[in-house]
This record gives C-alpha cells, structure tokens and sequence, in this order.
C-alpha cells in the first residue's frame, strides 16, 4: 500500500511539476564494466553495432571497470542521500567486473538493497561469494530452451553453465532472490512453453518474458527531425534482427499456450499484449505507441565506469546530465539538465518518437 501510495505520488509529480521530482531514486543503474562474454545476436553489443547509442551507453566509457573507489563514492552518496535507493548491478556483464566481491561487500555495510542482472555463464563461480556477500536480488538473462539459447547467445554451453548456477545457489539455500528475463525474438517465438517447461523444479521468483525493444531506422529519423539537436536517437537492436521474419502466428499460439497452463513461479510479458492485433502493431508498426508514458527517467539514473550519469539506463537518449566526481548524487537526480530533458518528454506527451519500443515505455 505504501508504495502504491508513493508511486502514484511520483507519477502526479513527474506529470505536474516534472523540472523537480521530490522523491528519490528507486535504482541507481550502475555500468560497472564495458565488456561483454557472450554474443547475443538480437544486442548491438553482441553484434559489435557501433553506432547505437545503446551500444555507447554499456560500451562507450573508460575505464573498462569502475574504479573500486568511484563505486564506493557512490555507495557512501546513495546511503547519505538516498538509503532506500536500490543499487543494480545491469551492465554490461557484472560477473566479469574485477571488484565484484568487494563491491558487494561494501554496499552490504552500508545496507544497501543490490541486484545483479547476469547471463550466468559464470554463476557457479560466484555462487558462494554472491550468496555471502548478501545480494538481494540475481536476474538472469536467457532466451529459449537450451539449443534455442545457446545458438542467439554464440556459446554452445551457455543455458547448461547458466542453469549449474542456478542450481550451485539453491544447494546453499541461498536467500537470493532469483529472476528469469527472456527477450522474445524471431528465433524463440513458438518456443516459449518449451522454455518454461525447462525452468520448472527451480526455485525461482519470477520469469519474465520481454518483447524485444528495438529503434527502426526510420523511427529514428523521424524522432531526429525534432530532436536530433538535444536528444539525438539512433537505430538500436536492429542489425540481425528482422521483424518482417518474426513468426506471428506461431508467437500468439505460444503466448495463449504460456497463458493456459499454470507454472510454479510467476509468468509475466512486458508489456501485456491481449490481442493478435496487438502483437501485430508491435512489432510491424513500431511508429504507434505501445506505452503512454515513461517513468523510468522520474524513478531511476545510471552511473558509468567514468562517472558519468545518464537519465534511466542503457536504452536511454546518451545525455549527460552530471558526473559523480563532479556533483554529488543529490544534486544530479535534479540537475538542469535532467530537468530540461524530463520536462521536454513530459510536454510531448510522456514519450518522444524514439520511445516507441523501448521497455520503460511499459514498464509500470
């Protein structure tokens, strides 16, 4: 009740008086490191798409890895300024950050909330140091049954490492609260029920199964023709994807088969799609809005390895709005330059033209 209560608070802030949000941050998004271990054929990251802002926002900054004392600065604003903030460990693959152990151990004794967002391919190495580092919250990020995964991921072994992990913190009885997050695309539509099928007799929280988000070129185009000089988008998760090849049929029937049977974790789509029609106008007309309004930019930040900060996270507008070596946090979540770039969203109706499919259009 309580934070339906704050929510609903921070929404009539954001679309009322949207240059200054009274509420703190939820997430601090954190890029703790610029490389990645897998090959994910729908990321630009994976496909080394250069060009995306995307691909800039996880992979742009120096260094490669935060630097232990920038990420302790960090914690030490985040518990002076904002304790209840949650601190998510999301990009680019947090089980190869070098100070992971004592990142976590530092956040620990000053009793912030911590998540890490994973391919898992080395989960069962950090089992043991994840579980005693006393880490909220492990999303793990896989895509289909075990073939499926490892041909998108670019690893033969990759869902069977994943899963070794998945199982290595369940023999610890781990309090860990564990997430599965699948991104839905061309090449596991129709395999969905297969997939959770895999994931039963685990002991998970949630599975979350994620359209995919994606910037056509033209939408691009058309958001740039307006805000191109402040807020220039780019494509993004577009280079080896085809939309056009995206199975519709089979996707809908997998959806309504997902939706019939009951499953031993919650099962959730982001965002709900009701109708084929929906579906449809998803994926093929990526111009109509899905989403009317994006909370993320009034709810989270992301830092990078440099310190910079940008509004929400990785598939944001690349916009500077501070750097934590320079303002303090607090001073950041309402810099002007957050607040020109929140109100702009706000009195365009609560989503520019590049929005369209993005995941924080959704979210809520």
């Amino acid at each position: 009740m309580i934070e339906r209560i704050s929510n609903r608070i921070r929404k009539l802030n954001a679309m009322y008086y949207p240059q200054h949000i009274f509420q703190p941050p939820k997430w601090l998004v954190l890029g703790v490191n610029n490389t990645c271990n897998l090959h994910c054929k729908m990321c630009d990251v994976g496909v080394n798409y250069t060009q995306s802002n995307f691909f800039e926002n996880l992979m742009g900054s120096r260094p490669v890895h935060m630097p232990l004392d920038l990420f302790r600065h960090i914690c030490d604003q985040a518990a002076l300024y904002f304790p209840g903030v949650r601190l998510g460990y999301a990009f680019t693959e947090p089980l190869i950050y070098v100070h992971l152990a004592e990142s976590l151990e530092y956040a620990k004794s000053k009793g912030l909330f911590t998540s890490v967002t994973t391919n898992g391919l080395g989960l069962k190495r950090w089992a043991q140091v994840l579980d005693g580092a006393g880490l909220s919250e492990l999303n793990v990020s896989l895509d289909g049954p075990p073939e499926i995964h490892n041909q998108i991921r670019g690893n033969k072994h990759s869902f069977e490492l994943a899963m070794e992990g998945i199982e290595a913190l369940a023999a610890r009885n781990s309090r860990i609260k564990i997430s599965i997050y699948c991104v839905i695309t061309e090449w596991n539509a129709g395999y969905i029920a297969t997939f959770l099928e895999h994931l039963k007799g685990k002991k998970l929280h949630r599975v979350g199964l994620m359209h995919s988000n994606f910037t056509p070129q033209h939408i691009a185009d058309r958001h740039n023709d307006v805000f191109g000089g402040l807020y220039p988008a780019t494509a993004s998760n577009v280079t080896d994807t085809n939309n056009d090849a995206m199975p519709l049929d089979r996707l809908w029937e997998d959806i309504q088969e997902v939706k019939r049977r009951a499953w031993p974790f919650t099962v959730r789509f982001f965002p709900e799609l009701n109708s084929f029609s929906g579906l449809r106008q998803y994926y093929l007309q990526p111009e109509i809005f899905v989403g009317r309004r994006c909370m993320d930019i009034f709810s989270n930040i992301m830092i990078k390895s440099n310190g910079d900060v940008i509004p929400a996270h990785g598939r944001c507008y690349n916009v500077k709005v501070g750097n934590v070596y320079d303002n303090n946090i607090q001073e950041i979540w309402n810099s002007s330059i957050m607040a020109q770039f929140r109100k702009s969203v706000t009195v365009n109706g609560g989503l520019l033209p590049a929005c369209s499919r993005c995941c924080s259009a959704f979210a809520g």
